[in-house]
């Protein structure tokens, strides 16, 4: 059997530049600092595969490294964000992999979340109609995400015979909604409407169709012009802290705050007040 995974531990790429990154398995645009990844498969409503699972976990790993992107617009081709896992290309080989690569399959797509979630830039999800599965977890794991009133998130785990556990979805999703929200959406596997979603807090704002992404990469572009050292610090401590106590929180923050006073950018926005001018950031 052909192996699309790689092994735990794997050795990853990583990448400086990425304004020139030929993605094989979605499209890539950058401009002005803000990647653009898109899901294009619109025929079966964006779902992954082996190899785009791979490919989207090594290049948010690689985002570690890369100096020229501030910010990332994840989204889908014709009219909807991503179906999740292909029926046909995965779980249908699933059913017929050992125990072990199983885990080797669960580990890479968990590792997905990992490496958005550790990646200094700012991801927004922009989605519109199917939302799911996989789908859903890769706009849960991202820092913003901007709807259309079409737009519906599922979790639907259930739905094929699995547990609403995957990807972290128990971890990330109730500190999201709520406990009781989240219960409903993993143990059913029902589709979260758009409204509910803005709602409950797993949308940031609703746009109708056409304005979707334009309104997703203003927001990018916005970010890519600010202070992206100290974003990348914001991310990494909103992902850290849910593992401290409040003090541990407090001290942390002192500490990291004392390290972006370090920076250019802070000296630069206190130059262009006192000049009375807006600052022009420069990420260091």
């Amino acid at each position: 059997m052909k192996h699309y995974i790689t092994p735990t531990n794997p050795m990853r790429p990583q990448f400086d530049a990425m304004a020139s990154y030929n993605a094989t398995h979605f499209s890539y645009g950058f401009d002005a600092g803000v990647a653009t990844l898109t899901l294009n498969r619109p025929e079966r409503k964006n779902p992954l595969t082996f190899d785009s699972y791979h490919e989207l976990r090594n290049l948010f790993s690689g985002l570690n490294q890369a100096t020229d992107v501030k910010a990332v617009v994840l989204t889908g081709e014709g009219g909807n964000f991503c179906s999740g896992g292909d029926v046909h290309e995965i779980i249908g080989p699933l059913t017929n992999m050992s125990m072990a690569e199983m885990l080797e399959f669960t580990r890479m797509t968990g590792d997905l979340v990992k490496q958005m979630r550790l990646c200094p830039q700012p991801i927004i999800a922009a989605i519109d109609g199917i939302c799911a599965g996989a789908g859903a977890m890769m706009a849960l794991a991202s820092d913003m995400r901007l709807g259309t009133p079409k737009a519906k998130t599922a979790f639907l785990f259930t739905r094929v015979g699995l547990a609403g556990a995957d990807m972290g979805a128990c971890a990330l999703l109730p500190r999201m909604i709520g406990q009781g929200r989240a219960s409903e959406l993993l143990f059913t596997g029902r589709a979260m409407t758009a409204q509910e979603g803005l709602q409950w807090g797993f949308f940031n704002a609703l746009h109708e169709g056409s304005d979707l992404l334009p309104a997703a990469k203003k927001l990018a572009l916005e970010l890519a012009s600010g202070p992206t050292f100290a974003h990348g610090m914001t991310k990494t401590m909103l992902h850290q802290e849910w593992a401290m106590t409040l003090d541990q929180s407090i001290e942390a923050e002192a500490q990291a705050q004392a390290i972006c006073m370090q920076t250019q950018d802070f000296t630069r926005a206190y130059t262009a007040f006192a000049a009375k001018q807006k600052p022009v950031f420069e990420g260091n």
